[in-house]
């Protein structure tokens, strides 16, 4: 006997079918589905609600925390000129996080039932629905239980006056990175390093998907070797 394929059913919640494609899922991911709204995931209202996020609550959220923490540093005796060198600092670490991150967990290879619906939930269900705009920045709940271990890290690292400094630069970062993601997704920018910034993001999801991991930057697709190549260099090698 031929076991049948596990067809999803797309009017249905997804979250709790995508795991039963197995093997298959890494092929249904990465077989897009272009529409501004995207799919509901449970059944549940709550679980629902919670998956879904407005780009400008990022900024509205977490901006504040940012102007907070950094005059915890300011406080403790940091100057001005220290502080920016952190923050600069702290925006760097979150490039090369928001690399490795995409990279090595959010591209993970999963077949089981509950990897796939978990890889789902965190990034899976971004690029079967890549234009979801409601489901392309990361939602506040789990950011601020994230910041919990990364606060009692940097104060393990640093200094009391310069760890929240470090944790302004990074969440900064972050921010600017989710706003920059949506907007690369939803934009029309005509400046060109974001008409380059869209034009190297989409290449990640419509046509080269194991290479070019950065958002805001591809500066460490340059370091590490995951530089997309151009089509004529492609044509050349076959």
């Amino acid at each position: 006997m031929v076991a049948e394929r596990f067809t999803v059913d797309l009017n249905k919640p997804l979250v709790f079918q995508v795991g039963h494609l197995g093997e298959e899922y890494q092929e249904w991911i990465h077989q897009p589905i272009v529409c501004v709204e995207g799919p509901r995931f449970f059944q549940s209202d709550f679980w629902e609600f919670l998956t879904r996020t407005v780009w400008w609550a990022i900024p509205t959220i977490w901006l504040p925390v940012v102007c907070y923490v950094l005059s915890i540093s300011a406080r403790k005796g940091l100057t001005f000129p220290q502080i920016g060198l952190i923050v600069a600092l702290g925006v760097l670490t979150w490039t090369l996080l928001e690399y490795t991150l995409h990279r090595f967990l959010f591209h993970i290879q999963t077949k089981s039932y509950w990897a796939n619906t978990a890889h789902y939930l965190l990034h899976g269900c971004h690029h079967k629905h890549p234009q979801d705009g409601l489901r392309l920045v990361f939602p506040p709940t789990a950011t601020a239980i994230l910041l919990v271990p990364l606060w009692k890290l940097l104060h393990l690292v640093a200094t009391p006056a310069t760890a929240p400094a470090m944790l302004g630069g990074i969440l900064f970062g972050y921010v600017m990175y989710d706003i920059t993601h949506y907007y690369l997704h939803h934009g029309q920018p005509k400046e060109p390093t974001f008409k380059h910034l869209k034009k190297y993001h989409l290449n990640h999801h419509f046509r080269i998907q194991d290479k070019g991991y950065g958002i805001t930057s591809s500066l460490w697709d340059k370091v590490f070797g995951t530089l997309p190549g151009t089509k004529a260099a492609a044509g050349k090698k076959s």
